[in-house]
């Protein structure tokens, strides 16, 4: 039987982290098919790196990471931390104030384990902690959209053709007591 374990990340985790981000996003804009969009790809980690540098910088108070390891390797990651802009200036500022979920990236390999669900899970039950009630979350990527829309329903904010032709934003909103919390077992 193999077993899930989520915990803060600490700063002798980063290297493996980074080549974690670099992985599988460079895996989902292949899968995608947008793998030719090289800048994008390496702002997106960068981006992902930023995040992951306050979060240790701050111990949790800016962003706040959650890894999940599985056999002595990333399995995958969750944090959350402020509303991104994209997300404030796309709704009119209507979720500022509001935490964005987001870095919910699970290993090529091992989707469809219930990884990410069980990241989200522990997320929720984070925020609640933290007396936290009302999240967001974005994706610009088709088959997280997918994943989103069955999870939390339609999206509440849908930006049109925003990465071209096609490839809309959708932005939710959602309530942590109208959102299931589950573990697979």
């Amino acid at each position: 039987m193999r077993q899930l374990e989520i915990r803060r990340p600490t700063a002798a985790d980063v290297e493996g982290i980074h080549t974690f981000f670099r992985l599988v996003i460079t895996d989902t804009f292949e899968k995608e098919g947008i793998a030719h969009l090289h800048d994008d790809i390496e702002h997106e980690i960068a981006s992902k790196h930023a995040y992951l540098r306050r979060d240790l910088e701050t111990h949790g108070r800016l962003r706040y990471f959650l890894i999940a390891w599985m056999e002595d390797r990333i399995a995958g990651t969750i944090e959350y931390g402020p509303c991104s802009s994209l997300i404030d200036e796309s709704t009119g500022h209507a979720l500022k104030d509001v935490i964005e979920v987001g870095t919910v990236l699970v290993h090529p390999e091992l989707h469809g384990q219930g990884i990410g669900s069980t990241l989200w899970s522990a997320i929720l039950l984070t925020l609640q902690a933290r007396g936290i009630s009302h999240f967001c979350l974005d994706s610009g990527y088709r088959n997280a959209q997918r994943i989103w829309n069955r999870k939390f329903g339609e999206a509440d904010y849908v930006l049109v053709n925003h990465w071209g032709e096609g490839q809309h934003h959708m932005i939710w909103s959602r309530n942590i007591e109208d959102t299931s919390i589950s573990f697979r077992l």
